[in-house]
């Protein structure tokens, strides 16, 4: 089999599968977490007045993937932009808005998602591996998903892509939104976002304080869990049981 078809097979199944795959990321990443508590001197912030500020830090940058992925989806098409777990969904060719500058900002912001816990374990080789793999494992993706729109886009997408960066943003060429931005859409399809990413930093901190034999949580981790989790249950309800989330966005 040539290169351009075993890739383009790999990314769809991992495509199909990046959900449940990233969880061996998690089991590895808790680990070298309660490593570093037992072992605080193998990272130079650990137990320092500066440790509770890089933990925010972390949890920025996991949240500016979040925000990423929120601005895409705002402002993406029905049937383009989402969590399509069986295939590749595209309606029409998103060249607008977030689209002008990132071919791929859904998998731009995953990566920040995945970076704030990467960067919590406080582990340098972990986060390097980290931007390896992830790179290897979206790049199959990534090449899956620009071999279905080429072959249903043509030319259109041909001429797009020449002039929009794959992963690197270039903000200079930004084009305003044709769609309105839809928070309605937004609660719907990305209410799992923020309640992961805050249940992930929450156990990190709960596993790291269970292994120190104290409770001195941290209050931002926990305050966030809580009310990321009252957010998740009241959204799936009214996702699966009223037609409240059900407006999409419109032409400008």
């Amino acid at each position: 089999m040539a290169l351009q078809e075993e890739f383009e097979q790999q990314g769809i199944w991992l495509f199909r599968y990046r959900s449940f795959l990233p969880l061996i990321f998690i089991a590895i990443g808790i680990g070298l977490y309660i490593n570093t508590e037992i072992h605080p001197e193998t990272f130079f912030i650990k137990n320092t007045p500066y440790e509770i500020h890089y933990e925010l830090f972390c949890l920025l940058v996991g949240l500016l993937g979040q925000l990423i992925r929120i601005f895409t989806i705002g402002h993406a098409p029905k049937n383009t932009s989402g969590r399509n777990v069986k295939g590749q969904v595209a309606d029409t060719l998103n060249t607008t808005g977030i689209y002008s500058v990132v071919r791929h900002p859904l998998y731009l912001g995953n990566f920040f998602m995945w970076l704030g816990p990467a960067l919590l374990t406080g582990n340098f080789w972990f986060v390097t591996a980290f931007c390896l793999l992830f790179w290897v494992y979206y790049e199959r993706i990534m090449f899956a998903e620009e071999q279905f729109l080429r072959k249903k886009f043509g030319m259109t997408y041909l001429h797009w892509s020449e002039r929009v960066p794959a992963f690197i943003p270039n903000f200079k060429q930004y084009r305003q939104p044709i769609m309105t931005f839809s928070w309605k859409k937004v609660l719907k399809q990305e209410k799992n976002g923020l309640f992961n990413l805050f249940i992930i930093f929450f156990v990190f901190d709960m596993a790291g304080e269970f292994i120190n034999g104290t409770a001195n949580y941290n209050l931002t981790f926990l305050v966030g869990f809580v009310l990321a989790s009252i957010s998740f249950l009241v959204l799936t309800f009214l996702k699966r049981r009223t037609t409240v989330l059900d407006e999409e966005n419109t032409l400008r």
